[in-house]
Formats: structure tokens, C-alpha cells, sequence
């Protein structure tokens, strides 16, 4: 007649919480810079770089979507956007890109774009197993 609730069953509505809210964080971050690209905004003046930055940042907020409704195949898509990101930052530093954000940046500092995928991947992947 009652049937029992599973012990994980809290920890999996937190882990979903988790996913939803960091990714939420992402996809609005993304889609305001997506926004200021196409108010002639961009990070840099060299329009190549911009456009392969509004590219990736549409990508990764698509992967997002996709892995916040719970599809496992949107997991590598998620990595390999924002791997792509944090590369064209890369470029951009050592570039000689006409961008600001790259002064007196150490070149680790970009690595800090891995924090957020790393938590909702493996909240995903405790969440499904």
C-alpha cells in the first residue's frame, strides 16, 4: 500500500538542483555575451575572433539546454565547446588578439572555465548511476 521512498531520492532532486542552477548561471552568462557580440560589443576588434567566440558560446548554451533535460550524449558537446572557449582565450593571450581581458592575466587563470562543467558532469553522471 506505501510504497517506500528511495534513500537516494533526496540526493538526486540535489544534484538536479545543482545541474539546473549552474548551468542556469552559464547559459544566462553566455547569452548576454552572445547579446553584446551582436551590439557590436565583441572581446576584441579582429571580427573572426568574435564570430568563433558567438559560435562557441552558442554551443555551449545548447549543450546545456540539452544536458539540464537530462540527455547523456550532451556531456562530450559541453566539453568540447567550452574546451573550445577556453582555447580561443588561449589564442587571444598569447595571440597578440587586440582584446583587454587578457592584461595582467596569469595564463592559468582560463582554466577556472573548467570548475562549473566539472560539477554538473559529475552531478549528472551520480545522478544517473
Amino acid at each position: 500500500m506505501f510504497e517506500s521512498i528511495s534513500h537516494a531520492e533526496p540526493l538526486r532532486l540535489v544534484l538536479k538542483a545543482i545541474i539546473l542552477l549552474l548551468a542556469g548561471l552559464l547559459i544566462f552568462y553566455h547569452a548576454t555575451m552572445l547579446v553584446d557580440l551582436f551590439r557590436g560589443q565583441g572581446l576584441s576588434s579582429d571580427a573572426r575572433y568574435n564570430a568563433i567566440q558567438g559560435v562557441l558560446r552558442l554551443a555551449i548554451m545548447v549543450s546545456l539546454i540539452l544536458v539540464v533535460a537530462g540527455k547523456r550524449e550532451a556531456l562530450p558537446a559541453m566539453w568540447i565547446s567550452i574546451a573550445g572557449l577556453v582555447a580561443t582565450q588561449y589564442w587571444a593571450h598569447w595571440g597578440n588578439l587586440p582584446v583587454d581581458f587578457t592584461a595582467g592575466r596569469h595564463p592559468l587563470s582560463y582554466l577556472k572555465g573548467f570548475i562549473f562543467p566539472s560539477i554538473i558532469t559529475a552531478a549528472f553522471l551520480y545522478r544517473a548511476a
